[in-house]
């Protein structure tokens, strides 16, 4: 006698990318019908979603659903999830308007992103995109009196750089992060986009100057502008190999404006020597959220096969939950291959070799006159972590 054959059980990841998608569709809702007549694993589920960022977008697409479809508990779960996400999304837009009003009255331009300002501003709801911190971008001239005010308002640097060091620190690094009474690393000052190392120069200034006035909270606050924020979250993407899917919806958000200077876009990635970045990117929107690959850009992203490749192999990881180490080699090599150009290639591999950071600072304090000895302690660290693999 026959049996009947079993009932397969629908894929974790490929319900949460159906249920993450940030505008729905009657298309994507009835899409995700299809999958939820499927046996489940819910646990796996909620995990990846929380794992992946995206746990209140994909509460406010089970609830859409209505009719049950979605097992109580687990709706549950993703509303609480919701809830603390509401919270924190309140609490750390009041504190980002507290540290603007007092940077203000000092007269000193920043400019935050990301968090709570990218997600009220595309989004149109700060509840939406779960925000962990707040990311504002400073000059790095400002940084000694931005950290004095912050500090006045219970702010304290995560990572403590001597005095005599702190030049140092602001050359090769880009950040420095803040822990207060509420938690930790809750604000992050960016002077840079990344590390010096990673060999991508953005033209701050550039940035700072083109920036938008978004409303966040029912107040008037600058952020980047949508191509310059493209770039950013691009980069910002690689750096972390693309490892979140909150990080492509944010991608997808932002093309939803349909506005862009595609012109403008590709000639700074070019500049920048990011451009093979922003294609994988591009390319991951559109192949895990079908994002439409955008008309100006689509003829030179199907051409980039080297693109292509990538984005193929980073969904594939994505699928199977790979994560990759940054201290390891083959993160490194991956970084290099990013890059179009030669000569990114070299300054990554020159900077990486030869710019100390907070990590060498950690290890040992030497003096001053003593600093350009950080290099070897880079060397010998760098040496140590590629014997390892």
């Amino acid at each position: 006698m026959n049996q009947p054959a079993p009932t397969l059980v629908v894929s974790a990841w490929d319900l949460v990318l159906a249920a993450s998608a940030p505008g729905p569709h009657q298309g994507d809702l009835n899409h995700l019908r299809s999958l939820l007549e499927r046996p489940v694993k819910w646990d796996d589920v909620l995990h990846l979603a929380d794992e992946h960022g995206t746990s209140s977008l994909v509460y406010r697409n089970f609830a859409g659903l209505g009719d049950n479809i979605v097992p109580s508990t687990a709706l549950a779960s993703l509303g609480q999830s919701y809830e603390r996400n509401v919270h924190k999304s309140l609490f750390l837009a009041r504190e980002l308007m507290r540290i603007l009003d007092c940077l203000a009255a000092l007269g000193i331009e920043v400019v935050p992103y990301k968090g709570v300002v990218l997600s009220e501003a595309y989004y149109g709801d700060m509840a939406l995109r779960r925000s962990g911190d707040m990311d504002v971008f400073v000059r790095k001239q400002d940084m000694a009196r931005i950290k004095s005010a912050v500090r006045d308002l219970g702010y304290t640097p995560r990572v403590p750089i001597p005095e005599d060091a702190e030049a140092d620190y602001i050359a090769s690094g880009y950040e420095c992060t803040f822990d207060s009474r509420a938690g930790k690393n809750l604000l992050e000052l960016q002077w840079a986009l990344q590390p010096r190392f990673y060999a991508v120069d953005f033209d701050m200034d550039g940035l700072f100057e083109r920036a938008v006035n978004v409303t966040v909270a029912g107040r008037s606050v600058k952020t980047p502008s949508p191509e310059d924020l493209l770039l950013v979250l691009s980069v910002h993407a690689a750096k972390h190999v693309w490892g979140r899917l909150i990080w492509l919806c944010d991608i997808a958000q932002i093309l939803k404006l349909g506005k862009l200077n595609w012109d403008w876009v590709q000639a700074h990635a070019r500049t920048f020597g990011i451009e093979r970045i922003l294609h994988v990117t591009l390319l991951l929107a559109n192949h895990l959220l079908a994002t439409a690959i955008p008309a100006p850009i689509e003829k030179s992203i199907l051409e980039d096969r080297a693109a292509r490749a990538f984005a193929d192999e980073i969904a594939v990881g994505m699928a199977r939950g790979v994560s990759y180490e940054k201290q390891q080699v083959s993160y490194f090599r991956l970084m290099m291959r990013l890059r179009e150009h030669r000569a990114d290639r070299l300054r990554f591999l020159t900077r990486l070799t030869f710019t100390p950071g907070p990590g060498e600072w950690e290890v040992v304090r030497l003096p001053k006159p003593l600093f350009p000895l950080y290099r070897l302690v880079r060397l010998a660290r760098l040496a140590s972590r590629f014997a390892r693999g």
